[in-house]
């Protein structure tokens, strides 16, 4: 025990190193991305052409809020990720129904958010839900109730949203058709989904989230309320998956950067007329192309993919609820991004050291 405390602050100022230098690095993707990022980018692009062509961008806007259902089991052959996605589609239309009721109050909305994350994380980690986790729950919850309190029909924006999840299922069966990707024999939903599994591992990681979801709440109090959410997200974000301390660094350090980056393409692209007619053309083209790159470098670069992730949501709901051209969205996003990323990285030490050797 005496021999490692030593040790303490070369670790951390090793993974402090690390997760700078790995800023700028961008590793071979561990399988082919270009199938995922294609699907991604039509589940957010279809939605908003079809919307624009009857006259209702904005319904295509939130439809293409469902589209992160396509996201979840990626890394499955396509015999599994169909019967996978579902699983994620009902979680998000109920983060999104939640958000919608509690979207009213700001005390509810506050509370709620607490619970989605809480409740989202045990599933996801419960039962291995895999990348990316309980995050796009929270998303979901508080764009929802985001949209709820700026007056947008709640019986609608959940609807569409519902649809855009059907949509993206839709797109991850496609592979379907080929017969080579039906011969491969499908898991037993036990086997995908697995649990409910209360390792170490999961028990730390939905601590870890429910800690950042009060703390991050409680410090939304403080800043503005309805930026609570934002927060949470971070925060989230930077916890994962992986349960593993150095992880909660790098991440952190990741998210801080990527969101700095990503709040200056935002303040570039909100300089477009996005009020036009021709404007649901132009979200749905940006939406659907930074969704296509996320796709592709998320998995090499949590940065790089942070840098257009930001843009994605704050264009999502800043054409939606009308406040696409306010700058001071960015600076809000950068400082609540550097909160909740502070947060998340903060809770890693609940890890224990992986020893080495």
């Amino acid at each position: 025990m005496n021999n490692a405390a030593p040790a303490r602050p070369e670790r951390w100022t090793s993974d402090l190193r690390h997760a700078f230098t790995s800023l700028v690095r961008l590793p071979p993707s561990p399988g082919p991305r270009l199938p995922i990022a294609t699907q991604a980018g039509l589940a957010f692009a279809v939605p908003i052409l079809v919307m624009t062509t009857l006259g209702r961008t904005d319904i295509g806007l939130q439809a293409a809020s469902g589209a992160f259902a396509l996201l979840f089991g990626s890394h499955l052959p396509a015999v599994d990720r169909v019967r996978v996605i579902p699983v994620a589609a009902a979680g998000l239309v109920l983060s999104a129904a939640f958000g919608a009721l509690a979207g009213l109050s700001s005390p509810a909305t506050l509370i709620g958010g607490v619970l989605v994350a809480v409740a989202s994380a045990a599933l996801a980690f419960g039962f291995s839900l895999g990348p990316p986790g309980p995050l796009f729950f929270v998303l979901v919850f508080g764009l929802s109730a985001h949209l709820a309190a700026a007056g947008v029909d709640r019986v609608v924006s959940v609807a569409a949203i519902a649809a855009g999840t059907v949509f993206a299922w839709l797109l991850s069966a496609l592979p379907l058709l080929r017969a080579d990707a039906r011969k491969t024999p499908p898991r037993p939903m036990r086997e995908l989904l697995p649990g409910p599994r209360w390792t170490i591992d999961a028990r730390l990681l939905l601590a870890r989230v429910a800690i950042v979801a009060v703390i991050g709440t409680l410090a939304a109090l403080w800043v503005d309320p309805d930026r609570a959410y934002w927060i949470v997200t971070a925060a989230v974000g930077v916890i994962g998956v992986a349960a593993h301390r150095g992880t909660a660094l790098l991440r952190g350090v990741h998210r801080a950067a990527g969101t700095v980056v990503g709040a200056g393409l935002f303040l570039l692209l909100s300089t477009l007329p996005w009020e036009d007619p021709w404007a649901g053309v132009r979200l749905a083209i940006a939406l659907g192309a930074l969704q296509f790159v996320i796709e592709l470098v998320v998995v090499r670069n949590y940065a790089l993919a942070l840098a257009f992730i930001t843009p994605l949501v704050l264009l999502l709901t800043g054409v939606a609820t009308g406040d696409v051209h306010s700058p001071g969205i960015a600076v809000e996003r950068i400082v609540d991004t550097l909160v909740g990323a502070a947060l998340g990285a903060v809770t890693g030490v609940l890890h224990p050291r992986r020893r080495t050797g």
